[in-house]
């Protein structure tokens, strides 16, 4: 207010300035200092001002995996749109394919103590006393989606560890493993418009003959049971299943055979079966497998080949006079009841016949699992299974014997998508066979005690 005031002050102070034109010009510079004085005055004010009441801070943002932009009505004209979320951008890249990824190591004790820390009958704990790289997993799956007009798709899993020798691997049942190790499955989809949907699968792709499956996560035990080990993992070829209705679904398969990514004879081994879900809490399933698993020509993959041995792609091999034309049989159902949101309740029963000819007598196993599952709390959870199969012939393990097993699991859940897992499993037998500390000396049982680590990531939900 001084600053405005003092030019009116010289004026009236000194009347005489106004008219004497010398001293004009003076005036004139006078006025506009103080016009600049002022305008600096009024920008220091407005700082004080601010200092003293400041204006409210925009809202923190919340920081979320998720980052989700303001509802179309509430973006103001020009305003910038959150961008779209990491896992909704490389679904964009992919197509729409899912990118999962999967790792499962152990530490397993074996009180026995056997020579070589080999645990027998085991699908993938096979190492006692070793810190185990039991398998890492990469799934790529763009899933058919029919009720939005997408008919077709396709899934590749890639897998690395100690389970792909189990799975893969055997020149017994496999002419050449090697093309194939790392492929656990490879298969496409097509869904026809028949009835609730005829969905057709061609690759290879994981059996589902037994109750138990290869992604360890999904299983009530860190161990697989004597079922799993025997009965087929994987085929190749046609694979349907027509939903009748929204409740049941029948199969049929036409595949090389068992563990066979190549045919190594020429007959087509068949699958039929059907899934029953009266409800979303009980599932229950039957199949029948037909087949022919004997070979017809023998591969020498590491040499020793005879001097007139054919080649397929650089691996020698020779036919085999007189290959054996018996036939592989396999019965097998299970069912699972969700009690309520914390129990589950599962069992399963197999029946098994192979022969060597037509004409032969048969090798044949039977047997039975049951299977617990209790949810103590949402991160801790308790599980228990039962085993037993009777080996005729030693068609399963070598020799005849009555197996048995028991194993107890309690699960603990650090954060989504890591858990552990620790077992204790006692394997039993009617006759001397699992190994010791001493060569030659076979015990009548083994008891393992185990840790199992399970890491997983990808946005596929439910079971791999």
């Amino acid at each position: 207010m001084l600053v405005r005031a003092l030019p009116i002050f010289l004026i009236v102070a000194f009347p005489g300035l106004a008219q004497d034109p010398s001293l004009e010009s003076q005036v004139r510079e006078l006025r506009e200092l103080v016009a600049k004085l002022q305008a600096r005055v009024d920008q220091l004010e407005k700082k004080e001002a601010a200092a003293i009441n400041p204006a409210p801070a925009p809202a923190a943002i919340a920081v979320s995996p998720v980052v989700q932009a303001p509802p179309p009505e509430t973006v103001a004209p020009g305003s910038p749109v959150a961008a779209p979320a990491p896992a909704s951008v490389l679904s964009n890249i992919l197509g729409g394919t899912t990118l999962n990824f999967a790792f499962d190591g152990y530490y397993d004790y074996n009180f026995n103590k056997p020579l070589g820390r080999v645990n027998l009958l085991r699908a993938y704990d096979v190492s006692a006393n070793s810190f185990s790289l039991n398998q890492a997993d990469v799934i790529l799956e763009n899933a058919p989606d029919p009720d939005h007009g997408k008919r077709f798709g396709a899934r590749l899993d890639f897998q690395y560890g100690q389970a792909t020798q189990t799975l893969q691997g055997n020149p017994v049942n496999e002419p050449r493993p090697g093309v194939y190790q790392n492929i656990f499955q490879a298969y496409g989809t097509y869904v026809f418009p028949v009835a609730k949907g005829l969905t057709v699968d061609f690759g290879k792709f994981a059996s589902s003959l037994g109750f138990e499956g290869n992604y360890t996560k999904d299983q009530v035990a860190y161990s697989r049971g004597y079922w799993f080990d025997f009965l087929p993992f994987y085929h190749t070829g046609f694979r349907t299943a027509l939903a009748l209705t929204n409740s049941f679904t029948v199969n049929y398969w036409v595949v090389n055979g068992t563990q066979q990514t190549e045919a190594f004879n020429g007959f087509k081994s068949q699958l039929f079966g059907f899934v029953d879900r009266p409800n979303k809490n009980l599932s229950w399933t039957v199949n029948y497998y037909y087949g022919n698993d004997h070979p017809d020509v023998t591969y020498y993959p590491n040499g020793g080949a005879p001097a007139n041995s054919l080649s397929q792609q650089g691996v020698p091999f020779t036919p085999v006079a007189n290959p054996l034309k018996g036939k592989l049989h396999i019965l097998d159902t299970y069912a699972s009841w969700q009690v309520n949101p914390k129990l589950i309740l599962a069992g399963s029963a197999e029946y098994v016949i192979d022969r060597a000819q037509p004409a032969s007598s048969p090798e044949h196993d039977a047997g039975a699992t049951a299977y617990v599952r209790y949810q103590l709390t949402p991160k801790w959870a308790v599980g228990g299974r039962a085993e037993y199969l009777s080996d005729r012939g030693g068609l399963y393990s070598g020799k005849t014997q009555d197996l048995k097993e028991f194993t107890a699991t309690l699960e603990f859940k650090i954060a989504e998508g890591f858990i552990v897992r620790n077992e204790w499993r006692t394997d039993l037998s009617n006759q001397r066979y699992f190994y010791s500390d001493t060569l030659g000396l076979l015990k009548r049982s083994q008891t393992t005690a185990t840790i199992g680590l399970l890491w997983w990531f990808g946005p596929k939900q439910g079971t791999w």
